[in-house]
């Protein structure tokens, strides 16, 4: 196939329109264009899809796991290329690949593996999510307690040196382990800075968004939750509009009327995304794996420590976005804008990612109408194609 290609036949979401008896025309690894059928030029390959859907591909901003492997336990790059190839075949064309809590040199291993998985251009790798270590042990969930410390003038030095090197970096802190001041210096350097894993109230929620902290991790778990007289962080990341919030849309993490609520409440121009949480257990049939020494099982959907804590998600990106559309009941629409553009608005990509428009990644998921996965492209190049139609 040539290096410009027109892929047609199903109804086109470039991030906020619809488009039918339209064209997506690639070059090299961008998108040109959304073309009627009829302006198709007549020197480029044109591949049938055969109906359903192309949407932007997803772009999971908390990815622990996948294929098999986890970051915690093989901190390198052949296992950060394992797990975006195990989460390709689910729509996610873009990911963070997340450390949790752990040991300052798993620590610089795993962004070591990042800066250089970076460089390699790796389909599918966007950056690190560093979730931890400076938490609150209060809302510890399943990272390990004697690991959890507040912030130093290294880790801090430690991430805005690693920020220049990666096209992005997240990290998840909790306030009672990190000052302002701390948050103020990081987003400065380009770090996404994350509140999570903490028992804060609304009031200090506030003071670290004004002090640049922008997202929030895993909305309603780990955290305070929404009270009559004191909002906690939950109510904090609804209520203030600059504050973006990780969702795991499984329908074990949070309710679905929850996520109805926070949908209906939550102010912008910050947006819930979808993420998966995912750990090592996606694309495998593996029963159980382990984080810092101690044994998770998947069971019944979930995945739980030995005392039934939940130990991130049994989910992928697209299952997200049916349990979204079908169970949550939000429109279609909305639900594939959750799994791409509002997470890369979320890290400051909307410019390339999560839409379809003149210059964009041509990272694209072509779905069957009932939302299966056929085929998804990374950069114009095909990583994934369905064995039979699903």
């Amino acid at each position: 196939m040539s290096d410009r290609f027109a892929l047609t036949g199903a109804r086109i979401f470039d991030g906020d329109d619809w488009h039918e008896g339209h064209a997506l025309v690639v070059r090299d690894s961008l998108v040109e264009a959304i073309l009627p059928i009829g302006a198709i030029p007549s020197d480029i390959s044109v591949v049938e899809t055969g109906g359903g859907i192309l949407a932007p591909g997803f772009v999971d901003i908390q990815v622990n796991g996948g294929g098999g492997v986890m970051l915690n336990d093989h901190p390198d790059v052949a296992s950060i290329e394992t797990i975006c190839k195990a989460h390709a075949p689910f729509g996610t064309t873009a990911l963070l690949a997340t450390l949790i809590t752990d040991t300052s040199a798993i620590t610089a291993s795993a962004v070591a593996a990042g800066e250089a998985a970076a460089l390699q251009k790796m389909a599918g790798f966007l950056g690190l999510h560093l979730e931890g270590p400076h938490l609150s042990i209060a809302r510890k969930g399943a990272h390990e307690p004697a690991l959890i410390r507040p912030m130093t003038d290294a880790d801090q030095a430690m991430l805005i040196a690693a920020r220049q090197k990666l096209p992005v970096l997240l990290t998840t802190i909790a306030p009672e382990s990190v000052e302002p001041a701390r948050v103020a210096a990081l987003t400065k350097a380009g770090v996404i800075v994350s509140l999570g894993h903490s028992d804060t109230g609304y009031a200090t929620a506030e003071a670290f968004a004004e002090a640049g902290a922008s997202v929030v991790t895993h909305l309603f778990n780990a955290m305070s939750q929404i009270g009559n007289r004191e909002p906690g962080l939950a109510g904090a990341a609804i209520d203030i509009g600059t504050l973006s919030a990780g969702l795991i849309a499984d329908g074990i993490h949070v309710h679905p009327a929850t996520i109805r609520i926070a949908l209906e409440a939550k102010k912008g121009p910050g947006r819930i995304v979808l993420v998966s949480d995912a750990m090592a257990t996606i694309g495998t049939d593996m029963t159980s794996f382990t984080l810092n020494g101690r044994t998770i099982y998947r069971r019944d959907g979930s995945l739980r420590l030995a005392d039934g804590t939940l130990a991130g998600a049994d989910l992928d990106m697209i299952s997200a976005v049916r349990f979204m559309h079908n169970v949550v009941g939000i429109d279609l629409s909305e639900a594939l804008r959750m799994a791409s553009l509002y997470p890369a608005q979320a890290i400051g990509q909307s410019h390339r990612l999560g839409r379809f428009a003149n210059g964009t990644a041509a990272d694209i998921v072509a779905l069957s109408d009932g939302l299966g996965i056929r085929s998804v492209w990374i950069g114009g190049g095909k990583v994934f194609e369905a064995v039979a139609p699903h």
